[in-house]
């Protein structure tokens, strides 16, 4: 099953694949030739997947960051190839600049930026709806409402590519990219695999192209009316419609026949979003005297179609959505997820029809909740990530000085909660934090006396941190770099960057230091074992109390691939008879305030104990023991 099914599956059978393999088939059935990516959740699986396609077939890469994979990907399809870049919603951002330019200029093989949104922050800090920055570049919007239509979808976008000679955008959501359905495969498109970029024939960027990206809209509209993939279901001359994009259809099915009002609703499914088919959404406003909207995350479909009822109706029609307020989950209209719950309540609001949810009653459930212990978001065992924070905030208190600490985007992240000792400052985007800490050190003049430091990740630095190092080097700033590295881009499922050497097909390739670019524009830059805890802790101290741009190497491999690889770990455990219990605090530091799930609370014997099963054997608490009971291999 997965990716074999995928690259080897015969046209015909139906196999099971999640929403990214599905639109990794769709791709390889249009025959792309070229793929990009840097690695974001939910999106991830589609480049591995490709990556697995016979060598010479598809070229595929781990790009530094999504601008650049896009320029890549924009290449190949200025040479006539199919071409696809992926990414997650916040990677939109970093492309952005370059997609409104390439979208004036056009392309010439079809060119499809594969964007999945993460309704509810599953794997991101924030939620983000991608619709609106591609009606912002003028770039149509496909919207699978399930997994096989992922598939179907990229092969109606690489082919209206090609039509409109622009990018399409295929937006997928969490629940589509990680869920699994049935797909029928298909024949692979017979193409010119030839790339043909013949001399005199440009694509630039020019502000009178602007009408020609509006062109391309227009055409899109057009085609999109007749492409199948907006639909009605259920009785036509209902008074009540539901207008779905994407997952939301899915919910609003099963919440109407969850009420038995199958033959009351009309159920209207919009999969292209932008540009709107308007002559489909209006036969379907049509007789109806109450809509509801169903979408993630924002009100993009509904400002839509209520502005093409107030161009073409004068019937009142009552809306129900996330403007009014009549469409909302738990954290308000415009945030969060969708689900059955949110519809039925829509539909109790316009219908009068009330769902009693079977299950336990209000008062038992808060019974339950205070059974379930509380869960803290947790870091692996024997993380060096841990280790790294621990001695930077040991460093911090014994500097005195009350450092600023400018956090980043990936699994460290946790450094803003308390498994992290909530340690940093700031939190925003990737690549931020040198920045804000350059900007900061520069308040001296106007009463900031605190020193400034900022975590960045490995995978982050050749991403997004260069330029923000550059520019503090450049204008003499003062700030001490700590880059976590951990040897892969960890949080995203350990895809490969440019320090590890290899890529994503696992062929060796330039392997990129980190110090040689640090030390290359002139930036102090040295190497620690976070492991090495109090090591560190000491040469934090000091370089926080050097003047100027500094880099500060963590490298530790990360537990998970350690663990991977089968190599020989240390045993640790703890020596009763030394462990004092709670004499080392209430808090009981090692199972609480260190917080390695390898640390656990004996309650028969009142002491602190090891759980061999999980420790990773890094050894980092015997170093923090108070009472050095931990033992490391037979070494206190």
């Amino acid at each position: 099953m997965g990716w074999k099914d995928v690259i080897e599956g015969r046209p015909g059978e139906k196999v099971l694949l999640n929403g990214n393999e599905a639109i990794a088939r769709g791709a390889i059935e249009a025959g792309v030739c070229f793929a990009s990516s840097y690695p974001g959740s939910p999106t991830t699986e589609i480049i591995e997947t490709l990556a697995k396609v016979p060598a010479g077939e598809i070229y595929t890469e781990w790009s530094v960051n999504e601008i650049v994979a896009l320029e890549g990907a924009a290449a190949a399809s200025f040479a006539g190839l199919r071409a696809m870049c992926v990414m997650k919603s916040d990677g939109l951002n970093v492309a952005f600049d370059f997609l409104t330019s390439m979208n004036l200029g056009g392309c010439k093989g079809g060119l499809v930026v594969a964007v999945a949104d993460d309704p509810q922050g599953h794997s991101s800090v924030k939620e983000y709806d991608s619709r609106y920055l591609a009606k912002a570049a003028m770039v149509p919007v496909l919207e699978p409402s399930n997994v096989e239509e992922a598939k179907v979808m990229v092969i109606h976008a690489f082919e209206l590519s090609e039509r409109i000679k622009g990018p399409v955008i295929l937006r997928s959501v969490t629940r589509i990219s990680h869920s699994r359905g049935l797909v029928v495969l298909e024949n692979q498109l017979e193409r010119n695999r030839t790339a043909f970029f013949p001399s005199g024939e440009c694509f630039l960027t020019k502000t009178v192209f602007h009408m020609k990206a509006r062109d391309r809209v227009k055409k899109a509209a057009v085609v999109l009316e007749e492409c199948g993939l907006n639909f009605a279901e259920g009785p036509e001359q209902a008074d009540t419609a539901i207008f779905c994009s994407g997952t939301s259809l899915l919910y609003a099915r099963e919440a109407v026949n969850i009420l038995g009002i199958n033959g009351d609703i009309k159920l209207v499914r919009v999969g292209t979003t932008f540009p709107l088919p308007e002559n489909f959404i209006i036969s379907q406003l049509r007789g109806v005297k109450n809509v509801i909207f169903a979408e993630e995350i924002r009100p993009f479909l509904e400002e839509g179609v209520m502005l093409l009822y107030a161009r073409n109706f004068d019937h009142k029609v009552r809306f129900f959505g996330k403007l009014s307020g009549d469409v909302a989950g738990a954290r308000g209209s415009s945030c969060g997820e969708m689900n059955v719950d949110i519809i039925l309540k829509a539909l109790d609001c316009v219908k009068g029809i009330h769902y009693d949810k079977p299950g336990y009653p209000p008062d038992k459930i808060e019974e339950i909740k205070a059974l379930i212990p509380p869960r803290e978001y947790a870091m692996c065992p024997g993380c060096p990530h841990r280790a790294s924070f621990w001695a930077v905030k040991t460093a911090i208190a014994v500097d005195g000085r009350d450092c600023i600490v400018a956090g980043d985007i990936g699994c460290y992240c946790l450094g803003a909660w308390d498994t992290g000792f909530n340690l940093f400052d700031t939190l925003h985007c990737m690549g931020a934090g040198p920045a804000i800490a350059g900007g900061l050190s520069k308040l001296g003049r106007f009463g900031l006396k605190r020193p400034a430091l900022t975590f960045v990740g490995d995978s982050t630095f050749y991403h997004a941190v260069i330029p923000g190092l550059i520019n503090g080097q450049y204008s003499d700033s003062d700030f001490l770099c700590v880059v976590l590295d951990n040897g892969v881009t960890a949080m995203t499922g350990h895809q490969p960057h440019p320090g590890t050497e290899i890529t994503v097909d696992g062929v060796a390739m330039n392997k990129i230091l980190i110090e040689d670019i640090v030390k290359g524009f002139g930036v102090k830059c040295e190497i620690a074992d976070p492991f090495d805890n109090n090591a560190v802790t000491e040469k934090v101290c000091e370089m926080l109390r050097e003047p100027g741009v500094k880099v500060l190497i963590l490298q530790q491999e990360c537990a998970l691939v350690s663990g991977r690889k089968n190599r020989h770990k240390k045993r640790v455990y703890v020596d009763q008879s030394l462990c004092r219990g709670d004499a080392c605090g209430c808090s009981r530091f090692c199972t609480s305030v260190w917080g390695c799930p390898g640390n656990i609370w004996d309650h028969k014997a009142e002491k602190a104990a090891i759980d061999e099963a999980v420790c990773a054997g890094c050894g980092v608490c015997a170093s923090l023991c108070p009472a050095g009971a931990i033992v490391v291999e037979g070494r206190g």
